[in-house]
């Protein structure tokens, strides 16, 4: 059987891809360069990859029904559509958990739990605790920014440190969090479970997430200590999160997790008659709504990728890449650079993930990686770098909150986690540091 990287492939066949990122990357500078808010989010990234398809459809050779049968097997991939059904599961959960008081609970118990003078520090811990339990980087930003602006005022605190711990505490979440589109798209795109993604990953973000908050508590010292406050707070709405968390660390399978979380969030907030019936089932719609941009571009790239693979665009990339590659480190090294390079380029950490998926998984296959390691490292490099660049959500978001005082771009250098966590993983990838429990649990669990 010929090797995979004998195989030359045709990179003509990459085209119609680099036109999809490209029309994403071209637009959102010239949006930019109007002046427009948050401009590398206004083009849809699901029309992007439709003007690829469309160039994919003229180069890929054979009949239209031929090309259709090609783009809709990529589409209806098993993987792809598991990851779309977990998409809306994740999606409802959190609508409904949110919705029902869920995340005001977890802020309000934060900071009532953590003294006034370690204001940074526990900016930056409530804020990965809030994203790991919602899967969502931006929504924890906008929940927790107002407050993090108005006690840097009280506290006499550096603002762009306050904001860069908020930011810094958020990718933690949206790297670990097993309702995260980006932990979603990295263990289905190599085929392993989210409990072992997660095993794999924590080997270097908790030892980085330890040092950024010992950091803050030496250099997050408040001025003035703020006055205390009352917080509301029920321990009960918080159990949702709980739930989804422990039982996707013990193993249990993902839609009996997501499907459990929404009937507890649900039954708690009928309860406390923060729903009713009717917007119950409204809510869970709601969530399954505001996925739609990303399940629309997973099942358009799916196809887009089955096409451009068809036509010999990955076996030419990796051929190209695998006379780089000179062992597993270096394969390691590689896929992290690509999916970072993809995520300055996109803006997006989900779609740099989906974008680089098969790729990954053909370099990991080819160079003996281990698929949990590398869903991790596709995870975690996609998110460092969408924690740093200025024109990605979490740092647009975090800026407007100041009022002009502070802008996304001087907000980079006191993004320490990301920075941290991107020393630590180089360090799991050159040395044994951090890949404990890949050692100790050889045979893969997927």
């Amino acid at each position: 059987m010929e090797k995979l990287n004998e195989k030359k492939g045709n990179g003509i066949a990459l085209l119609p891809f680099l036109i999809f990122v490209s029309v994403y990357l071209i637009s959102g500078i010239i949006l930019q360069i109007q002046g427009v808010e948050m401009a590398f989010y206004q083009f849809p990234a699901p029309v992007a990859a439709i003007i690829g398809i469309i160039f994919s459809f003229i180069l890929t050779k054979g009949s239209l029904d031929e090309k259709f049968d090609i783009f809709i097997k990529g589409c209806g991939d098993d993987n792809i559509i598991i990851m779309c059904i977990i998409y809306l599961l994740a999606g409802a959960f959190s609508s409904v958990s949110s919705t029902m008081g869920g995340v005001e609970s977890a802020v309000n118990l934060g900071l009532t739990l953590i003294p006034a003078k370690f204001i940074t520090v526990g900016i930056f811990i409530i804020s990965a605790f809030i994203s790991i339990s919602t899967g969502t980087s931006v929504g924890t930003v906008v929940a927790l920014g107002p407050i993090a602006v108005q006690l840097v005022e009280k506290g006499g605190l550096n603002l762009p440190l306050v904001l860069g711990a908020l930011v810094g505490g958020s990718m933690f979440g949206d790297n670990l969090s097993i309702i995260s589109d980006t932990t979603i798209a990295a263990t289905r795109t190599q085929g392993v479970s989210m409990k072992d993604k997660f095993r794999a990953n924590i080997g270097f973000a908790i030892p980085a997430a330890l040092v950024t908050a010992i950091l803050l508590l030496i250099f997050g010292k408040p001025i003035n200590i703020p006055e205390t406050q009352e917080y509301a707070f029920s321990i009960i709405k918080i159990l949702p999160y709980i739930f989804v968390l422990v039982a996707s660390i013990a193993g249990m399978n993902v839609f009996v997790v997501l499907t459990g979380g929404i009937i507890i969030s649900g039954v708690i907030g009928l309860s406390y008659g923060d729903l009713k019936v009717l917007q119950f089932v409204q809510e869970i719609y709601s969530g399954f709504t505001k996925m739609f941009d990303i399940f629309l571009l997973s099942l358009l790239t799916g196809g887009l990728a089955n096409m451009v693979s068809s036509g010999g665009g990955l076996d030419w990339l990796l051929y190209k890449i695998n006379k780089k590659i000179k062992g597993r480190k270096s394969a390691e090294l590689g896929i992290s650079a690509l999916v970072a390079l993809t995520d300055m380029a996109t803006a997006n950490n989900t779609v740099s993930i989906i974008i680089n998926g098969q790729l990954a998984k053909e370099i990991s296959t080819e160079h003996n990686v281990d698929p949990r390691k590398t869903a991790s490292l596709l995870d975690t490099f996609s998110c460092i770098m969408q924690g740093i660049i200025p024109y990605g959500a979490q740092l647009l978001i975090a800026g407007s909150f100041t009022n002009g005082l502070v802008s996304p771009v001087q907000l980079v250098p006191y993004i320490w986690y990301c920075f941290i966590l991107a020393v630590f993983a180089i360090t799991s990838i050159l040395t044994p540091f951090g890949n404990g429990y890949l050692k100790s649990n050889s045979k893969i669990n997927s």
